[in-house]
């Protein structure tokens, strides 16, 4: 009888994000809640929140089908994911970057009826070997991002991959908006992190969705609405954000905290470097 090796590896993001939080735990260690029940994160990207935290029950959700459908695949299949991956890093070149790259289905049909297991894969594959790790998409949905310039990229961890697996398997994954947490985040049992795509502090800082679908400040205004009715309710909720006038606004009458982060995705070096952000509370 074979013994399943169960993975030695931390769980932490397996996508690189643009704006993922992780390098920003430390700070926001504080601020968590202590007691609660269900965890739900509505703008998932890299987890990683939920792969601090690994709460024992938890409900994920993004608006983006890709991402979502690696989520799946991981928690569900991961050995074929790893697989799949491992026949990408042995023939990754220009040639097959591109190759991939070039592979879409505009048509979210394939989300329910399609190999979610190659789409998975792929999306995995270019995330490692892409421009920064930035995924992005144009108006069509097609993914964009140039090929970085990676001497050995890492492209895939298969005991990473086992591990978060491992920390997905009681987790529901679902392709919905912010709002349907509405449907489910009743009390103060309930905790619910907000990291949607940040407001621009800037006249040339247009970067407001990692999609198609642009969040603009009538989304952000709609979120805001969420969040108070969550407030309402005794829902533990918190929000990051950038730190500028609008968000400060909106929230106001929140607990908002200043939080110090790096921005390393800017086309322009000297545009990187330190910055405030905003984590706001409900409690």
């Amino acid at each position: 009888m074979l013994t399943q090796v169960r993975p030695t590896a931390v769980p932490r993001p397996f996508l690189k994000w643009a704006g993922g939080k992780s390098q920003l735990l430390p700070q926001y260690e504080s601020f968590f809640p202590k007691d609660y029940r269900t965890y739900y994160e509505p703008f998932l990207g890299g987890g990683a929140v939920f792969f601090h935290l690994r709460p024992k029950k938890s409900f994920l959700a993004d608006i983006n089908l890709e991402v979502i459908n690696v989520y799946r695949c991981i928690r569900d299949e991961v050995h074929d994911v790893i697989d799949l991956l491992r026949e990408h890093h042995d023939r990754h070149c220009e040639d097959h970057y591109y190759h991939v790259r070039s592979q879409v289905m505009v048509n979210d049909e394939w989300f329910w009826t399609g190999n979610n297991l190659e789409r998975a894969a792929r999306i995995l594959y270019l995330n490692k070997t892409c421009f920064n790790g930035l995924y992005r998409e144009n108006s069509k949905g097609h993914f964009n991002v140039p090929m970085g310039k990676y001497k050995n990229p890492s492209i895939y961890d298969p005991d990473l991959l086992r591990a978060c697996s491992e920390s997905l398997k009681a987790t529901r994954i679902e392709p919905v908006g912010f709002e349907e947490v509405l449907k489910y985040a009743k009390s103060s049992k309930d905790f619910v992190y907000f990291d949607p795509p940040y407001h621009p502090i800037s006249s040339t800082s247009k970067f407001t969705s990692y999609n198609r679908y642009s969040f603009l400040e009538a989304e952000q205004t709609r979120l805001r609405d969420v969040f108070a009715k969550l407030c309402d309710r005794g829902v533990k909720v918190m929000l990051s954000n950038s730190d500028c006038e609008f968000i400060r606004e909106l929230y106001a009458g929140y607990n908002i905290h200043t939080i110090y982060a790096s921005r390393h995705i800017n086309s322009n070096g000297s545009k990187r470097g330190k910055i405030t952000e905003l984590l706001i509370t409900s409690y």
